[in-house]
């Protein structure tokens, strides 16, 4: 048999991959990521304010603490899980694409990402994700004087009141932002990495970027992610506790894309996107390029090949 007809054998799992996509994401979170997420979530719910105008709303909150609401628990829970789902399911996902269905980069990386983005969804980021919009969007009480329950009361109330369904209420709309994300992500930061590759004459496939030029490739592809911003204003919406009295009952993701445009037009389902913009550059690099990055380290010191490296 030659080596074209040999079947392609399943790799054995990487394990490292795990670990290390925690805590690179506990990393980005921890850093830029939460508060790029509140000035984001805040133009979303408040779809009025500009990008000062979100900002002052934020810092009237709790001054610099208000950029990082709902990091405890909710973001360091999503981060630490999210993460380890993201690397370990897209790195799979993207090496199966190349191996069976001979996908090109652009291609693998897409699928991925998409794959990986499906499986945070509905493995943990729904919940996680709900939490925090809740306590960035819940103002009533603060505004009034009055001290609000904790973020434990908050889940187990919502718990009581609505079950599983409002805990995770959203996850489709998170689910459809989780997957376009990464497949964006993943997929626009390979063609961004084979572009450069011809720009430097690094056609080989065994010739590496090096750092700067995987930095360079993941803001590439994290910028141009933000396309899909009214998805992540939907999200927003569905799990908003705004008050607003001509808001329908019953939120799906087409209600309330109804909603926001008869309430605030195209403009409406874009805000944000500023804010977005760098959240998508900063969680890209750390996660596609620091991530290539570190998983090769990694494979390095533990003598394993990187998965997605075959």
């Amino acid at each position: 048999m030659s080596a074209a007809e040999e079947p392609i054998k399943k790799k054995p799992v990487n394990f490292s991959n795990i670990l290390l996509g925690a805590g690179l994401n506990m990393f980005e979170v921890t850093t830029l990521g939460q508060p790029l997420e509140v000035v984001k979530t805040t133009m979303a719910a408040n779809r009025n304010d500009s990008f000062l105008g979100a900002i002052k709303r934020v810092l009237s909150r709790g001054n610099l603490l208000g950029f990082y609401q709902g990091l405890i628990p909710w973001a360091w829970i999503e981060a630490s899980t999210k993460g380890a789902v993201l690397l370990f399911v897209s790195a799979e996902a993207e090496y199966q694409a190349k191996r069976t269905l001979n996908l090109g980069s652009f291609g693998a990386g897409i699928s991925g990402g998409v794959m990986g983005g499906l499986a945070q969804s509905y493995l943990t980021v729904g919940f996680c994700t709900c939490m925090k919009t809740v306590e960035i969007t819940r103002h009533k009480q603060m505004e009034a004087g009055i001290k609000p329950p904790s973020t434990f009361a908050v889940f187990a109330d919502i718990y009581r009141r609505e079950g599983i369904r409002g805990i995770n209420k959203g996850v489709n709309a998170v689910a459809i932002r989780q997957c376009t994300n990464w497949g964006s992500r993943f997929g626009l930061s390979r063609l961004a990495e084979d572009g450069i590759r011809k720009l430097t004459g690094k056609t080989d496939q065994s010739q590496k970027l090096n750092g700067y030029e995987k930095v360079l490739a993941s803001t590439i592809g994290g910028g141009l992610s933000a396309w899909n911003q009214p998805i992540e204003v939907i999200r927003v919406e569905m799990q908003s506790k705004t008050e607003d009295p001509n808001r329908p009952k019953n939120l799906t993701v087409a209600k309330t894309l109804k909603y926001i445009y008869q309430s605030n037009g195209l403009k409406g389902l874009y805000r944000g996107v500023t804010p977005r913009i760098g959240l998508g550059v900063w969680q890209t690099v750390c996660m596609v390029g620091l991530g290539d990055i570190a998983k090769e380290a990694v494979a390095k010191l533990t003598g394993e090949t990187p998965v997605g490296k075959h």
